[in-house]
């Protein structure tokens, strides 16, 4: 049975799918109570503190020929002191994905972290 991610991912490179079905447990793992919305004409799916996109995501993933994408809604408010974070828009950053290796980075890990931390404290969450 595939789910609504698979779905969402249908015609990614099947290594790539793999890698982001990797990323996406991931998520779950360091965020028990992540919410995971998928949009599937965007291809992409959000996480957060809540399902609203513009306020509770935290991160995303997004597949593309040669690597996933975890984005971060608000990359630009995070602390990333091994500059792992990509992008110049004014708060949307993202990391790319290319294997497991990169999947398995403390630094990605702290920057999940600190990003579910930073919409929990914006939110009045914390």
């Amino acid at each position: 049975m595939t789910t609504e991610f698979e779905a969402a991912f249908r015609n990614a490179e099947k290594a790539m799918l793999a890698l982001a079905m990797k990323a996406r447990a991931l998520l779950f793992k360091l965020d028990p109570k992540i919410v995971e919305t998928v949009w599937q004409k965007q291809k992409i799916a959000g996480y957060g503190v809540g399902p609203k996109k513009l306020s509770e995501h935290y991160c995303y993933i997004s597949v593309h020929k040669a690597h996933i994408n975890i984005g971060f809604n608000w990359g630009a408010d995070l602390p990333d002191p091994t500059n792992l974070l990509d992008g110049a828009g004014k708060k949307l950053r993202h990391v790319k994905i290319a294997n497991e290796k990169d999947l398995a980075a403390p630094a990605l890990k702290a920057l999940l972290r600190a990003a579910r931390k930073e919409r929990q404290k914006a939110l009045g969450r914390d």
